[in-house]
């Protein structure tokens, strides 16, 4: 949540390094204030290797100059920019900026970064994505985590992105606080048993009705729900780590990974290490 990175406090952080190359891989993350001080970052002059910069403006203002166009990035606005280009952001002189940030690395966060800036350009609008974006910034801030660990988070942030983007959901209505609390449960225990009567008492609502208000609100029945936020977790860490499929059973909720595989190829058609030997070679 936004809340709490505010309530941390302002920080920077590197995070560690995998022996083995990783898909979408953070190196540094940051919460900053900068007040009239020489700020100033060109992406023509910052080595060859490809990353890219997240940075969501909280208060103040700063400046991007993005292949000859100029943006003001505003509170609310989150600047997604690829390295090596034709930028420069930058505070101007007597300014105040301030803003969290994360420097992300790996082949498949490059390429959904020039995915998400060919369909809606460097300066985006997030919306209700915003606290998803901040929960993943406070934990790859604070967190204890391996090189793994590190990489997944890092995949939510370029999911956050594409989701406020490209997702069918992206405008639609909030959900009310009752369903809300549900579904940031699960997100946070998709690796433990969901059932139905958990998710009713966590909304404080009968079995049935849940159910019922569940399935209008959400467009699908919760028992759906918590597969399908199963199996995009798993497509995460099938391309953006080189964890086992036992490991990423543990990790998703599943029984064991012969369980996982047949899910997975029910719903997409592929066995786990197909889908990723596949969307590898794509890239």
């Amino acid at each position: 949540m936004l809340s709490d990175l505010l309530a941390h406090g302002h920080d920077i952080r590197a995070l560690p390094r995998s022996g083995v190359p990783l898909h979408c891989m953070a190196a540094s993350v940051g919460y900053e204030q900068r007040t009239q001080e020489l700020y100033n970052w060109d992406g023509s002059r910052r080595g060859t290797s490809p990353f890219l910069v997240i940075q969501h403006t909280i208060l103040g203002q700063g400046r991007l100059t993005y292949a000859g166009t100029d943006y003001h990035l505003h509170p609310g606005q989150t600047m997604l920019v690829t390295v090596p280009h034709d930028h420069r952001y930058w505070l101007e002189r007597g300014g105040h900026w301030e803003y969290f940030w994360a420097v992300l690395h790996g082949r498949e966060a490059v390429r959904l970064a020039r995915e998400i800036l060919d369909a809606a350009g460097p300066v985006l609008t997030l919306g209700p994505h915003t606290d998803r974006l901040a929960a993943t910034c406070l934990t790859l801030l604070t967190a204890p985590l391996t090189p793994g660990q590190a990489s997944t988070a890092a995949y939510d942030a370029m999911t956050t992105l594409h989701d406020a983007v490209f997702g069918a959901g992206a405008a639609a209505t909030p959900l009310p606080a009752t369903l809300t609390r549900v579904t940031d449960f699960i997100e946070a225990h998709l690796a433990e048993p969901l059932p139905i009567d958990r998710l009713a008492l966590i909304a404080g609502l009968s079995r049935a009705h849940f159910t019922r208000v569940f399935t209008v609100a959400v467009g699908l029945p919760p028992s759906d729900y918590v597969t399908a936020r199963r199996l995009e977790r798993i497509e995460r860490l099938l391309l953006a780590t080189e964890m086992k499929v036992s490991e990423i059973a543990r990790a998703t909720g599943f029984a064991d990974p012969n369980y996982l595989a047949k899910s997975f190829r029910r719903h997409r058609g592929l066995a786990p290490l197909e889908f990723r030997a596949t969307r590898a070679e794509a890239v």
